[in-house]
């Protein structure tokens, strides 16, 4: 079950907020992917934002991550601005600085390296936070070796924190498609993050993985204290993990609410979700 639901976009104090969005907008030319979204996501929450095919949902998710800045509008996280705005210029974190912040993401189609192992992909992850230079690799000093104990240590902790232990060695590319999905995660949790961003984690699975996922990603939050921000189609992880559900339409919110409430909205229930899916 998933926890009691949060208030809406704009009810709660910033203190509470740990990503607040106001008046986002992105235009790609003549087309708007997303007009004047206003969003937030409370600290210890999960959020899901759900709408169909080019309604703006992964658009929003790269103005988070600093991939995409946005045309207008402002984004906080933590306290720290991830868009700024210059006379009629805006700018956003470069993606690295926001890893750094805290934002960890997977992506809807997976990007592992794929004949790197499963270990030194989380590696990759942890270097974000690493301060070693490539001198200090040619010259094998005593820090750099430090830093790498701790990253092969802390790897093969991550690895088993996804259900990967004794697999570290395994190419990515080698491992079942559901096993990817979880290094992908395991990866995103290497940067340490606070938010964790999640693009259709369950996108290709089967009804056994798709349950053993959703179950591991609502016990990230307890053990790890995350809050999630999730895209997924599958309305069965949304109706189940999230304590509140935003739906997108043509880059416009249509309707913010509990997984009860969305579920029964008129408009979400017939554009979205199919009237089938009400009366279950």
């Amino acid at each position: 079950m998933a926890a009691a639901p949060v208030p809406r976009t704009g009810t709660q104090p910033d203190a509470d907020l740990l990503v607040k969005a106001r008046h986002v907008t992105k235009k790609f030319g003549g087309l708007t992917a997303v007009n004047a979204v206003d969003f937030d996501i409370p600290r210890g929450s999960i959020v899901s934002l759900i709408g169909p095919n080019g309604a703006g949902k992964t658009t929003f998710f790269n103005m988070i991550t600093g991939a995409y800045t946005p045309t207008a509008g402002t984004i906080t996280f933590d306290g720290h601005h991830l868009v700024t705005q210059s006379g009629n210029r805006m700018r956003s974190l470069k993606p690295h600085a926001v890893t750094e912040l805290g934002i960890g993401r997977t992506f809807q189609n997976i990007r592992l390296f794929g004949t790197m192992s499963a270990l030194d992909n989380i590696r990759v992850g942890l270097h974000v936070h690493l301060k070693s230079h490539w001198w200090d690799a040619v010259l094998r000093l005593p820090s750099m070796r430090a830093e790498e104990e701790y990253s092969i240590q802390r790897g093969e902790e991550l690895l088993e924190l996804v259900g990967l232990e004794g697999r570290g060695n395994i190419w990515a590319r080698n491992l079942p498609y559901g096993d990817q999905r979880r290094l992908e995660i395991g990866r995103a949790l290497a940067t340490n993050p606070k938010l964790l961003l999640l693009d259709e984690p369950t996108a290709g699975m089967n009804s056994s993985e798709t349950a053993e996922m959703t179950a591991f990603i609502r016990s990230l939050r307890t053990r790890l204290n995350l809050s999630v921000l999730l895209i997924e189609h599958d309305m069965r992880v949304v109706m189940g993990i999230s304590d509140r559900v935003t739906v997108l339409d043509y880059g416009e919110v249509i309707a913010e609410g509990s997984p009860a409430e969305v579920r029964a909205n008129p408009r979400v229930v017939e554009a979205y979700l199919g009237r089938g899916a009400a009366s279950n």
